[in-house]
């Protein structure tokens, strides 16, 4: 199969099994720390805004893609928005069944040109494109994605 050919199952996609001994360490960058730590200690978003563009970026960049400026102007964002788009996931990395299935969607934030990508807190048959939810931030947080619980209707 060439690689502009359409992949129609799993088990046509090429893919290595096993482990690699590497250790990594992903770095934030200054936007993404920021993100975090706001998320973190106080449960909000905030994004960076390019007044040139007038565009509002969430995940917050360090500079704007459109014209290359530096993004200095942080604003905070509702944690409401609406489904963009979203998934049922019934299997696994593993293709083992997943009990029960799990529901990721993309929201587009209230407030930004960006959105995010997490977990809608529904069951799948209740989840629908221009579902209003809002983010669930978790009680006990670390400063990662994982401090978003996901996104339950608003």
């Amino acid at each position: 199969m060439s690689l502009t050919e359409r992949l129609q199952s799993l088990e046509h996609a090429i893919a290595w099994k096993g482990e690699i001994p590497l250790q990594s360490r992903y770095t934030l960058g200054l936007a993404g720390e920021r993100f975090f730590r706001e998320i973190r200690d106080h449960a909000r978003l905030l994004a960076t805004h390019c007044p040139a563009c007038d565009w509002t970026y969430l995940p917050p960049r360090a500079y704007c893609e459109r014209c290359l400026a530096e993004l200095t102007e942080w604003v905070e964002i509702p944690p409401s928005g609406v489904v963009y788009s979203y998934t049922v996931l019934y299997r696994d990395l593993d293709e083992q069944p997943l009990d029960p299935p799990l529901v990721v969607a993309f929201v587009r934030l209230e407030g930004c040109d960006g959105g995010l990508i997490h977990y809608l807190l529904v069951e799948p048959e209740q989840a629908y494109i221009g579902m209003p939810v809002e983010v669930m931030f978790r009680e006990e947080r670390k400063g990662s994605i994982q401090d978003i619980a996901g996104f339950r209707p608003a």
